[in-house]
């Protein structure tokens, strides 16, 4: 059991503020690595931090975890908050994420591979060849960043 289920038991529904992270991950050709979750959704991987738990080491984490790669260096791209992120989920749970947004163009080893949980398909796609069911925000900052990543 996590950090946020532990949450949960205690308030319920009731909305959290929860801090994750967000690691858009570029090849050598600039291509960035998206997962389609199993929602159907296409995004860059990542998730919530536990308790102890750097933001970095966080983004390193869920993108293993998520597409089975290992990242090196990350460089912070944003952070995003705000009442236009509010989340409420199907089961009732709300909450206001704050996100930490990186990339890493460090590709360190690993198998890329779907983890069958959480994401059912993981692939590289060029910025102007973004998959149809993307989600907005993050296709919105792909175009914003593509352009460095790709010099």
């Amino acid at each position: 059991m996590g950090y946020i289920e532990d949450l949960r038991k205690v308030i319920g529904n009731q909305p959290l503020m929860l801090v994750g992270v967000a690691v858009a991950v570029i090849n050598e050709k600039g291509e960035f690595l998206l997962q389609k979750r199993s929602d159907g959704i296409w995004g860059v991987p990542g998730g919530f931090m536990e308790l102890g738990e750097s933001t970095e080491e966080a983004g390193r984490r869920e993108v293993f975890e998520e597409t089975g790669i290992e990242v090196g260096k990350l460089e912070l791209v944003g952070v995003f908050s705000g009442k236009q992120h509010f989340v409420k989920l199907p089961n009732g749970d709300e909450f206001y994420p704050v996100t930490i947004a990186y990339s890493s163009k460090e590709i360190k080893g690993g198998v890329l591979k779907a983890d069958g949980r959480e994401t059912t398909e993981v692939k590289f796609f060029k910025a102007n060849q973004l998959p149809e069911g993307l989600n907005p925000l993050i296709k919105n900052l792909i175009k914003k960043y593509s352009v460095p990543f790709s010099q």
